[in-house]
Order: structure tokens, then sequence, then C-alpha cells
């Protein structure tokens, strides 16, 4: 058997430099490697004739060189070689740039296989860049190659010839990790050729039969991964909270009336926290819809127990308004809430810790610096973290370890669709807050092309006239980690454009300020915080707003180049206003080459506020490889499946993981010991949410 965890450097042809440059893919072994899936395919196997070619189709085509090929050299490093081509259709001119080795390979009367780009005008086709081969020989012609995601200093060829020599590696040598029962019963490929095929499939057919077996394997792991976590909560003694503790005191004291979803899920909180088992519960709520007050009323609940709350929040600002609130409502019934920063200084800090250990501060707000060994509670009952997706499951078990088995109670504004919802958080109970308080006014959302410019300037200053503010977000591209440096720069001077056209040419009598992702979180807290304060009069952002800032005057959205947004993110951005008394708007701008699906989204955007109806016309609008980014909405990371795609398969692999959870808890028997060893490895590189 083949070690898969040995480095990836010395696989052949790899070596340090080259190593250095997989590890920022996040490939570290052999195992990595032979399980970085391509994200697409070029079908480089159909010949199509030169007649038959369409402008900016990718196209192989197979030809004749009807001319010697000619070398131009425009500039200093810049080459340009050019040769004709023909078949019984017509002629083509295939350009190289910077290529001068074509000149020794491209031999006049050869027949050659060229797989390229086309380009044409009015009297010509061409071929931009083509790979070529002789006729009869197919290294880079006449199959299907892998794509791969990668960076700028990476290309592809390095990436397939790695992958390559990677199965090589394993071939005949790799343990099978599905048990023999499901693989038939299933009929499900073995390991090895899964992923061979998967890299490198001769036909379409091989693909799919290969991306089923992966897909399956990746998704049962999940749901008995999930399953054990639950079991094991389940068989955990947690705090039983006192029935004295009453929820009614405090709603009883709120301004305001609760909703009924409100209440139906404070009911199931309620009755988690005074059962013996620990509460892991995921509520799910629309921007706007009120879950904070319900953190709120069970934090009192844990307080008047005799207990602490812990109360965990992605951003300084966050946590901020979080404090606001809490000390609004429950420091007149004698609570006592603290925030608790990174930016926190060192003389309050102690001030801090020193009370929380003494239980004399009973709520504590804060950001990731909760997490921090300093920090200890007198007797944690409670941990509540808000916008659960920015936490990773290392996190949430380190602020939950301050306590013996504390209740949990995780937060998220991003709405999936409750049969999405319940595969994925298998662990978790899920409550859902699926309807808006009564004063919430709807937000008017409109979807204009460009012409409409002008009209929007104009709305936007009779808006700051009246003293509302406003929120413009730029069109940037995600900062992911594949991201090339030279991306995220054009990401920044693109904020500071549209910042600087907005102060001096269309804005110069308002105050325009901007925030982005690679800012200083303090240099970011200080803006927003003007913002809030009114200082600020427009505010342009990448989409660093789209979580949890709740300015009440501002009122109006204004999305730039919205058809470059998935319907999920566009609703979470329309979430950042109509949070106080005055009407507000929500305006995408789009491009005039806006595609079908684009106009789709505006035309969900502009019918209906429901973010479950969102995000159920958002799974059925998105195609494979463009569903919203897994890492940033708090759903598992896979290495192949697409949820949206692949949701039949989810949902019968979900009760075959039941099936056998039930005939064999625990995954004991022989018969399981591949999926013991599965679950095992998912829980221990905590990916198993």
């Amino acid at each position: 058997m083949i070690d898969l965890k040995q480095n990836v450097q010395y696989i052949k042809g790899v070596g340090p430099n080259r190593a250095a440059l997989l590890n920022t893919l996040g490939i570290y072994t052999l195992g990595d490697l032979i399980t970085y899936f391509p994200r697409e395919y070029e079908d480089r196997s159909k010949i199509k004739k030169i007649g038959e070619l369409e402008q900016g189709e990718e196209v192989t085509i197979e030809a004749t060189v009807v001319s010697e090929v000619i070398e131009n050299r425009i500039r200093k490093n810049m080459t340009v070689l050019k040769a004709t081509v023909e078949d019984d259709t017509g002629k083509c001119l295939i350009t190289w740039f910077n290529q001068t080795y074509v000149k020794q390979q491209i031999k006049r009367g050869q027949n050659y296989r060229f797989f390229g780009k086309v380009e044409k005008n009015f009297t010509q086709t061409e071929l931009r860049s083509p790979v070529y081969d002789e006729i009869g020989k197919n290294k880079n012609t006449g199959k299907i190659i892998p794509v791969y995601p990668s960076t700028y200093k990476l290309s592809q060829t390095a990436i397939r010839q790695a992958v390559e020599n990677s199965l090589k590696m394993v071939a005949s040598k790799m343990e099978e990790t599905l048990p023999e029962y499901l693989l038939s019963e299933y009929n499900l490929e073995g390991i090895e050729e899964s992923l061979q095929k998967i890299h490198f499939p001769s036909s379409k057919e091989e693909h799919i039969q290969a991306r089923k077996r992966l897909v399956f394997e990746e998704l049962l792991s999940l749901q008995l991964s999930l399953l054990e976590l639950k079991g094991q909560a389940e068989t955990q003694t947690g705090i039983c909270y006192s029935k004295r503790a009453k929820m009614s005191d405090v709603i009883n004291q709120l301004p305001f009336n609760l909703t009924k979803a409100q209440l139906r899920v404070l009911e199931e909180i309620d009755k988690d926290m005074e059962s013996s088992k620990v509460m892991n519960r995921l509520l799910q709520g629309d921007v706007g819809s009120g879950k904070t007050v319900v953190a709120m009323i069970a934090a009192y609940k844990a307080v008047k127990s005799g207990y602490q709350a812990a109360i965990m929040a992605p951003t300084a600002i966050l946590a901020t308004q979080h404090l606001e609130e809490f000390q609004k409502i429950l420091e007149p019934m004698g609570i006592r809430c603290s925030l608790l920063l990174g930016a926190t200084k060192k003389k309050e800090r102690e001030e801090i810790l020193e009370q929380l250990a003494d239980g004399s501060i009973q709520i504590l707000i804060g950001t990731h610096a909760l997490i921090t060994d300093k920090v200890v509670f007198n007797q944690l009952g409670l941990v509540i973290t808000d916008e659960q997706h920015r936490f990773g499951v290392r996190q949430r078990a380190a602020i939950s370890a301050k306590g013996i088995n504390p209740d949990v109670l995780v937060m998220t504004a991003t709405p999936i669709p409750r049969t999405l919802a319940l595969i994925l958080y298998g662990d978790l109970d899920i409550s859902i807050i699926d309807e808006l308080p009564p004063n919430r006014k709807k937000i008017e959302t409109f979807a204009v092309s460009k012409r409409m410019e002008e009209r929007v300037n104009h709305f936007i200053c009779k808006n700051i006239d009246e003293g509302r503010q406003v929120y413009v977000v730029c069109p940037l591209v995600e900062e992911k980690e594949e991201t090339d440096i030279d991306e995220q720069k054009a990401d920044l001077k693109a904020v500071k454009e549209w910042t600087e056209k907005y102060q001096k040419e269309i804005f110069p009598n308002y105050r325009v300020e901007c925030v982005y992702g690679k800012m200083k979180p303090s240099e970011k807290d200080k803006i927003m915080e003007q913002f809030k304060n009114g200082e600020i009069d427009i505010l342009v952002s990448t989409t660093v707003i789209e979580v949890g800032v709740n300015v009440p005057n501002a009122s109006v959205m204004i999305v730039e180049n919205s058809e470059r947004f998935g319907l999920a993110q566009l609703h979470q951005l329309r979430g950042r206003v109509g949070r106080g008394e005055y009407q507000s708007y929500c305006i995408l701008k789009y491009d005039s080459h806006c595609s079908q699906v684009g106009r789709e989204r505006m035309k969900t955007m502009q019918e209906t506020n429901d973010g479950f109806v969102i995000a159920e016309k958002d799974l059925e609008l998105r195609g494979t490889g463009e569903f919203f980014g897994t890492k940033q909405h708090g759903i598992p990371e896979f290495k192949i499946a697409n949820l949206f795609v692949d949701m039949p398969m989810l949902k019968s692999v979900q009760s075959v993981a039941l099936k056998i959870e039930t005939e064999d808890k625990g995954l004991q028997t022989q018969k399981n010991a591949k999926l013991r060893k599965l679950v095992d490895d998912r829980l221990k590189q905590n990916i198993a949410l």
C-alpha cells in the first residue's frame, strides 16, 4: 500500500519550488494532489472543419500547413509567428506569440492538429496561440484535457504533469475506501479507476461514472460524520436550566411585540435549555428577522439560572452593536454585560477578565478575543455564535470548552432552504424565523441599466439632502485563496477609483469614504463607526458590509454591475438598508450585456424580499461550478460535490447513511471498517461542518 501522506515535493517533476506553489493551492501531500479535481474539461478530441468555425469558440482542427512560418519582431520582448493552414473547406491563419521554437517544429506540407481559440473578421479566420500535434500523436490534442484551479505562477501543464505522475505512483497500490457491498449495490467504480477517469476521462460517460463514485463517497462520509457528532452530543449530559427563570419576564419588558415565528423559536430553545441534553441548535433567520433579541432572551434565561453567557461575533462593530442592544434591555433587569475585543486596552481587559472569573460579568460579548487562553469564565452555560459561517469548527469548540457541556446556539442570516439545511446541518437541530417584524417596510428594489445613471445620481442626492445615507457596493471579484496577487491589486484599485470618481466628479459636495477587505480591521471599524454616526454620506465598499452592520439612517443601497453577484449575496447586501423608520431602496445597476441568468436574478430581486424564496430560486438558477462560495456561507467545503447539482444524490446518500447508522451504530462491524476510517479521517480534519 502507498503512503498518501508523503510530501508532494517528492513526486516526479515537482521539487521544492513547484511544491511551494502547490502548497498555495492547499496541496501538501500525494493524497491532496490525486484529489485535486479539475474544475472543467476541454474536449480536444472532436475535429471541426475550418469552414464551420465560429467566433470565440475553442476548437480542434486538422489541417495541412501551406506556408512557411513567418517571424515578425513587433518590439522588444514581442515576437509574432504566423503560418497558413488549410483543409478541404477553407484556410486559417495560425498565430503564436513569443514561441520562436515553433519555426523548427511546424513544417510546410505537413499535417497537424491544432487546438485554440477562433478569432474571425470579414476576410479571415485565425487560431491564436494553439497547441498542436503531428497527426497520429495525441500529446496535446485528440483527447479530453482537464483544467484545474490554479495560480498565475503555476501552469496547467505543470499541474497536469504532476497529477499524471502522482496517478502512476499510486497505480495498483491504493487501498479501496468504500466497502464492497456499497460498490456492488450502487454500481460504483473502484477508487483507483475513478481517480484516473476523473482526471483523464476518454469520454463524457467515463467522467460521469467516475464523478458519481467520488461524489457518493464525499457525501456519505459527511452524512456519517454528522450523524456521529449528533450521536455524541445526545449522550452528553448538559445543563438543566431552571423552569423558574422564565423567558416571559423579559418578553413582557420589550418595547415591541415579538412575531409568532420568534415566539415559536423561543419555545424550542426553552425546551432545549430545560432538558438535560446539550442544546446544539442552528437559528436561521432572514436579514432583519430579529435573531438578536431571541439570543438575548436565551442569555437572560441562562443568567437567571445562575450561569454566564458568551456571544461571539465576527467583527468588532457587530459585537459593539450587540452590546448596545443587550445593555438596553438587560441591564435595567440587573444583568451585567461587557465587551471584549482584540483592541481592548490592557488595563480594561484585565478588569474584564477578573470580573468574568469571579462571575460579576454575566454576559460577555466579543470577537475571536473570547477564545484566548486568558479568558476564564466562572460558570459558562450558554455559547452563542453570530454569523456562524465566519467561525470554524475549532473556534466554536474552543469557546465551548470554557464551560462544562454548555448549550450552543449558532445563528446565521444566510438563507438556506430547509431541505438543504436539514441535510447539511445533520448534527444540529434547526430553528427558522421565517417572518419579519410587522413594522419593517418592504425595501423597494429596482434593476436599471447604465443609461439611467444620471437619474440614479439625482435620487442619491435627494436622499442625502433629506438626511439619509447611502451604500455603494463595487463589483469586485471575491477574494479567494487562489486569487492571484495581481487580481487582488486590481480589486483594490477598482474600489479606490470608484471612490475618487464619486468624491471628485459625481458627488463633490458630499462626504464619501471607502472600506475594503484588505484594510486593517482598526481602519475598517473606524470608518464604519463614522458612517454609523452620520459623519459619512456615501460609503463605497466591497462586500465586506454584507453582514451585520446596523445603520438605521442608511436608506439607499446601490450595487454597481449587479450581474456579477449571486442572488443570495444580492439579498444579503440589500439587507443593509431598511433597518430604520425610513422607506429604503435597493438599486441594482447592470450592464447592457447582462446574461439571461443575470436578468432572472434581477427579476427575482424585484419580485420578492423573502430570503428563503430567493435561496430556492438561487438553487434553480445555478449551474455547475457557479454556486455561491462554500467557505463564505458556512456550508461544508467539498472537493468534488456540488450541492446544487448533486441534490438528488445528497438526498439518497442521507438515506443510505441513516440505514447504515441504524444497523451498525458507531460503525463497529468488520464490513463497515472502511467507513469507520473515512469518518475518523473526516472528523480529524474538522471538515464535517
